[in-house]
């Protein structure tokens, strides 16, 4: 357990006349009365903003054994290494790894025994005079839960959407705040940490879009689903993760990329999911623009396909059993709240000035081309379309069997709103929409809610439908009521 927090005394300083960062002040100053909590404080880009607030506040001796900066590329590989990007996750693993070594060499035999080393860093790159596109940056913070235990660490990215320097400065002197305080005394709950770090900024400031937990404080956390939580808390629009759980930043993974992502509930992944994207990707490799160019696939769920339709939200242990099947088969999930394409869209060209191709079902295409979907829209329909195909985008269209005479739909056959067919032909015969070819004809009669069913059923009939590595995993583990 750590130790209580202190409480500051009535007179504490409030942290100057603005409002919203009376908060952060009292953080601040609730750490440094605390005797157990000592570290270093490190920032490369933006200031010393998150230090200033210790100095700010009083009483930084007691917290602080150091506060520094190195902007000088020189002096800062002197002291962290050489580094291919300053703003990287790499160099603020350096960066951890130094200050909280030298913590421990040179404070352990006299202080140890009573003390919570820590060591916060950041490597920013803020709106300045020769830098003006959005600013970003990586934080993280490496601490003891307890005196002499091993470190556990938070690494986090952010995103700082202010237009002015100095408010970016001090949106991050404050989620840098909120991280240090978070781990010392709220780490036994990092989902409450998690929405507490916006806390006195907002996440209209600030974008949250990457965090990991690592280390003995949380050997109960799955960063899955802590990708899950900045999602669903607002505090991101998307987040993602590879096969083998790894959150990644967005920008690191999609850099420079074409992309080609496939929507879907995959409850459970199943052979006609795997159809699709196989043709799919076929396709898109014989894309001019796609030739010669590293491709990312991804399959994406929305915050929509998760709920369970009986009112209670997402099910955490369904989420994880869906994006366990999906890495089974070695793929990258994204999770977002883009219900709109052309919204997912904007999503991956922020990244990406390569190809995007989207995979969808005929039944899924119909339900893009209804107008009530873009009420919010002063264009409809029209500005969707226009948003959504500004960019290098095609949407891949996969067949879909009629219920009334059991012949495919096609991307060519599908029927749209009378008012909309010219539409839909325009973008059919540009080459914006293109049916898949070479698709296999049985697995168009496959349903995601039939397997379900099956499984609930006990009809072994579901193994039939899903790739095998998904059934060997269901059956191993019980996932999605399977009853063995």
């Amino acid at each position: 357990m750590h130790p209580s927090v202190p409480e500051p005394p009535p007179n504490a300083p409030s942290g100057g006349s603005p409002a919203n960062v009376s908060g952060t002040a009292h953080k601040a100053l609730r750490i440094n009365l605390d005797p157990e909590s000592y570290g270093t404080v490190a920032e490369i880009g933006a200031g010393q903003e998150t230090a200033r607030w210790f100095f700010r506040v009083g009483g930084a001796a007691g917290t602080l054994a150091k506060a520094m900066s190195a902007y000088d590329m020189v002096f800062s590989d002197s002291i962290y290494g050489s580094a291919q990007r300053y703003v990287s996750r790499e160099r603020l693993e350096t960066m951890l790894d130094h200050e909280y070594g030298l913590l421990v060499e040179r404070l352990n035999a006299r202080r140890g025994d009573q003390t919570r080393f820590f060591a916060f860093a950041d490597t920013v790159a803020a709106h300045s005079y020769k830098h003006h596109q959005d600013g970003h940056g990586w934080l993280g913070v490496r601490f003891q839960r307890r005196v002499q235990e091993s470190p556990s660490q938070i690494v986090l990215h952010v995103r700082l959407w202010d237009k002015e320097n100095v408010q970016q400065q001090e949106a991050l002197g404050i989620i840098g705040v909120n991280l240090i305080y978070g781990a010392l005394y709220t780490h036994e709950a990092p989902a409450a940490l998690l929405d507490s770090l916006v806390e006195d900024v907002t996440a209209a400031r600030v974008e949250v879009d990457t965090v990991e937990f690592q280390g003995p404080a949380f050997e109960a956390v799955d960063n899955r689903l802590m990708a899950l939580r900045l999602v669903r808390g607002g505090l991101t629009n998307a987040a993602m993760f590879t096969a083998d759980g790894r959150v990644v930043q967005p920008a690191d993974a999609l850099y420079k990329k074409a992309v080609l992502v496939e929507r879907g509930k995959f409850h459970p992944v199943t052979k006609a999911d795997m159809d699709m994207l196989q043709a799919a990707h076929d396709r898109f490799l014989r894309e001019p623009q796609v030739q010669g160019e590293s491709v990312v696939v991804l399959l994406e769920m929305t915050l929509n396909s998760l709920t369970n339709g009986d009112g209670k939200g997402i099910d955490p242990r369904d989420f994880l059993e869906r994006v366990d099947t999906i890495g089974t088969l070695g793929r990258t999930v994204l999770i977002s709240n883009y219900g709109e394409y052309h919204r997912l869209a904007a999503y991956l060209f922020r990244y990406t000035h390569k190809m995007v191709g989207i995979a969808m079902r005929a039944a899924s295409l119909k339900a893009v081309f209804d107008e009530k979907y873009y009420a919010d829209l002063q264009g409809g329909i029209l500005e969707s379309f226009g948003r959504l195909f500004k960019n290098d985008l095609k949407i891949y269209v996969y067949p879909l069997l009629d219920p009334g005479s059991g012949d495919p739909v096609t991307a060519e056959t599908l029927q749209v709103a009378p008012h909309l067919r010219h539409l839909y032909a325009y973008l059919l015969e540009n080459g914006f929409i293109e049916g898949l070819e070479g698709v296999d004809p049985d697995c168009l009669s496959i349903s995601g809610r039939e397997v379900l069913e099956f499984i609930h059923d006990g009809d072994p009939a579901w193994e039939r439908i899903v790739p095998e590595p998904v059934a060997a995993l269901v059956k191993e583990r019980g996932l999605f009521g399977h009853r063995g």
